[in-house]
């Protein structure tokens, strides 16, 4: 399932099939004449929050990239994921290679157990105190899974050691270090741990802070196969469904900032972990939300850690600009481009204070947060001495290529008018000092169209009902006489919708397995050992019936969702549509009065 995940990750499902369709913005989804059938008015739509598509015609089907590539191509589930993992820039690992990963989340996940515990015991006593000073309430430290590395050194290895755990594997998760005399240690100890998860919720690594005022005051696990700083963003996991529900994301820098925000209801603040955003990591938030704010600490190193950021985070916004203007699959990026702002905070309040002590006056800073280009035109000009011709044409050769970039025309005409008032010359002046950029025609433009189709999205990774009522199926094969409850439309992950329909056709599972997919087959392996306690109560088949029935309503109710929102809401729906919804309500009632 892991290699499935890390596609999804990296792609958009509305820049997948705008490769092959031409669509158009239609409220909050995507349409178009669907290329499965023929057909004048279109009744394909794509939905960008729910990653998925769905024909509304002839086809009456839908499903996720995966699904839309191999009907569109004609090819398999383990073809059409190579084609993406391939434009995803996702290796297919053997699967041996996935089992050294997943071992070392799980040393990490007992490591984070562990502090956890310390953290609670007497020795966790000064760190409690600390946290109490800082406002973090129990319930929110137990969210963030905090903890403390005790003293000593080597207390963490015997833990592990005791546990059976091969201390090799702790060695590479960065838990443990080898000396010089030769001796493995600790790597953390006697500070405050923070578990640093990547998007699917596991504990990749782990920050910490001293609390004894020694330096440096925050370290973190060193780079390994599954932790790496530039990748991460703390506190995505939590925030990720409040950040595309609010389509905003707050980046802050601390551990601290995300923290305080999310035990005071800002639940869609994450943090850069002290360093200037990454392109991996605006790559991660940019089909999240159509607006980001950075909110970093007012003091000279914050600014200057914007400014990188702004630096970073507008490569990632210019190829997207440059690809919607040179390729006919622009259309998402021109309806969907990044609004990036700046908020200025109060001197000397960093987002955690102020969060606590004033939350006023955070929200107003959020509310006033600047366009970062009018943030980013003075904060450049201020590095060079404009009060020398080289230094006007130094400010001017930094800034052009990025006001150039700007897709819209008026905004292009008010930025270079803000930086011909900041050089204090004349438009025309200006506009005689800039050098055209060099084409990007040939191989360069090729490199950057190369780098952009790496887009990421975060989706959920796992459909616990879904995967619910295949785990059924497999665990218990006399449940196929109930098939009929349960259609293959129903399944939003195109994987499980292959499991589905070998199941039904397979007469054993062993049988099945010779026609999978390596990567269904581990997925068979998870959903084989998917724990089914909830049944333990009631008969397999009522566990069985209850789930496909839920699954029914989901369909059906999202079908509704999208059927309603395609349309003018001033306008009465054709006739044609009016007899749809019908249908459907007809359906969710006939369903849900099974259920009762």
């Amino acid at each position: 399932m892991t290699v499935v995940d890390d596609v999804k990750d990296k792609l958009d499902v509305v820049d997948v099939i705008s490769g092959y369709v031409d669509l158009r913005k239609s409220g909050r989804i995507f349409k178009s004449l669907c290329p499965f059938h023929s057909e004048k008015t279109p009744s394909f739509v794509v939905d960008a929050d729910r990653q998925s598509w769905r024909c509304f015609g002839a086809c009456a089907t839908g499903g996720d990239l995966l699904s839309f590539v191999m009907r569109k191509e004609g090819m398999g589930f383990g073809d059409a994921l190579r084609i993406l993992a391939d434009k995803a820039g996702v290796e297919l690992r053997p699967k041996e290679e996935v089992d050294r990963t997943d071992v070392l989340f799980r040393v990490n996940k007992e490591a984070a157990r562990f502090y956890q515990d310390i953290l609670s015991s007497d020795e966790g006593a000064g760190a409690r105190r600390y946290l109490g000073e800082r406002k973090i309430d129990i319930a929110t430290s137990n969210e963030f899974q905090l903890g403390l590395s005790p003293k000593g050194g080597t207390a963490l290895k015997e833990h592990l050691s005791s546990l059976g755990y091969e201390l090799e594997n702790a060695v590479k998760a960065g838990l443990l270090r080898l000396t010089e005399t030769g001796e493995l240690r600790d790597f953390f100890w006697g500070r405050l741990m923070f578990p640093i998860n990547d998007r699917r919720g596991r504990i990749a690594g782990f920050g910490a802070r001293t609390l004894d005022g020694s330096d440096p005051k925050y370290i973190n696990t060193p780079s390994t196969a599954i932790f790496d700083k530039r990748t991460m963003l703390y506190g995505l996991d939590l925030a990720a469904i409040v950040i595309r529900e609010k389509t905003q994301a707050v980046v802050v820098e601390g551990y601290m900032d995300v923290i305080a925000a999310h035990q005071h209801g800002y639940k869609n603040v994450i943090a850069s972990m002290g360093t200037a955003l990454t392109e991996q990591q605006v790559r991660q938030l940019k089909s999240l939300a159509g607006r980001f704010i950075l909110a970093l600490d007012p003091d000279l190193a914050g600014q200057e850690a914007t400014l990188r950021s702004l630096e970073s985070s507008w490569r990632v916004v210019d190829l997207e600009r440059s690809r919607s203007r040179d390729s006919a699959e622009g259309a998402f990026y021109r309806k969907n481009r990044l609004d990036l702002r700046i908020a200025s905070l109060p001197p000397t309040r960093d987002p955690d204070a102020l969060i606590r002590e004033d939350p006023s006056v955070w929200d107003k800073a959020l509310a006033e947060a600047e366009p970062f280009m009018e943030f980013y035109i003075p904060a450049i000009v201020s590095r060079y001495e404009i009060a020398t011709p080289e230094g006007k044409q130094d400010a001017v050769t930094a800034l052009s290529s990025a006001i150039s970039s700007t897709s819209n025309a008026f905004e292009q005409d008010k930025y270079f008018n803000l930086l011909a008032d900041q050089l204090g010359v004349s438009r025309t002046l200006l506009e005689a000092s800039i050098k055209r950029p060099k084409s990007t025609r040939g191989p360069i433009g090729q490199n950057r169209r190369r780098q952009q189709e790496e887009t990421a999205f975060l989706t959920d990774r796992r459909d616990y009902l879904e995967d619910y009522a295949l785990a059924l199926l497999i665990r218990y094969p006399d449940l196929k006489r109930h098939e009929g409850k349960l259609d293959k439309e129903y399944f939003h992950r195109t994987e499980n919708r292959e499991l589905f329909t070998e199941l039904l056709s397979s007469p054993t599972i062993e049988e099945m397995r010779q026609r999978l997919d390596d990567t269904l087959n581990e997925h068979l392996d998870g959903l084989s050992q998917l724990e089914l306690s909830p049944i333990e109560p009631w008969p397999a088949d009522e566990a069985f019936c209850q789930a496909a029935e839920r699954l029914q309503q989901r369909h059906l109710k999202e079908r509704q969702v999208i059927m309603l929102s395609t349309d003018d809401v001033a306008v009465p729906p054709t006739k044609d549509k009016e007899e749809d919804i019908l249908l459907l309500n007809a359906g969710l009632k006939n369903s849900y009065g099974r259920s009762d």
